[in-house]
């Protein structure tokens, strides 16, 4: 019988939603070209130095529509197109596989990155609905960050040696120029701002949306 990992949201999301911690337009160090970037809620691994620990709890932060996700990402023309981050975005598979799959019928690429490796999202006890999320991937940053491999190198994609850029569609092939050793600052309109790239938790603390003074 095939051994399915438990999803840690079966009972939380409703169908057609998505739990984000946080959700930018016109990132340029997360992926090819200009793109949104949506970071999930939830994540296990507890990675020593992650970017983003107020992403770890499994619990309801920030409850959006399919719908209004990609209405988001296709209201900007500049973007080419969504990067999935987090958390654990394969723990949100079936409803991120279904905002991709919009996402590309307008013509944009998807990308995500992921704390399991290809491998493991190809075995048969993959997260619910992984199958799914990775047909619709243009690339996959596949692994988790180690913190005693850390990549310091402002030419690298990764943050860290073990993990590995997946070119799912060759047309994207000659498009791997971003590199995570640098930092954006986006100030939202409520005055909170989001701090992505390398070691974009926002704080030390690692908080979410802190207001700049």
């Amino acid at each position: 019988m095939m051994n399915v990992v438990p999803h840690p949201y079966d009972t939380l999301i409703p169908p057609g939603y998505v739990n984000l911690m946080g959700l930018i337009k016109k990132s340029t160090v997360n992926g090819p070209g200009c793109r949104a970037v949506v970071w999930v809620q939830g994540c296990d691994r507890a990675c020593p130095g992650c970017f983003n620990p107020a992403s770890w709890p499994f619990e309801i932060n920030q409850l959006v529509s399919i719908e209004e996700i990609v209405e988001t990402v296709l209201s900007e023309p500049s973007h080419e197109g969504i990067t999935f981050s987090g958390g654990e975005p394969f723990w949100q598979a079936p409803a991120l596989a279904e905002v991709a799959r919009r996402i590309k019928a307008a013509g944009l690429n998807v990308m995500s990155f992921t704390g399991f490796t290809l491998e493991a999202l190809q075995r048969q006890d993959a997260p619910t609905g992984a199958a799914d999320l990775l047909a619709q991937l243009d690339l996959l940053i596949d692994g988790p960050y180690v913190q005693t491999q850390a990549i310091h190198d402002p030419t690298s994609p990764v943050s860290s040696r073990n993990q590995r850029v997946r070119v799912l569609n060759s047309a994207l092939r000659d498009r791997i120029t971003w590199a995570s050793d640098q930092i954006e600052i986006h100030v939202l309109k409520d005055g909170s701002r989001i701090v992505t790239g390398y070691l974009g938790s926002l704080d030390p603390d690692g908080s979410w949306g802190r207001k700049i003074p």
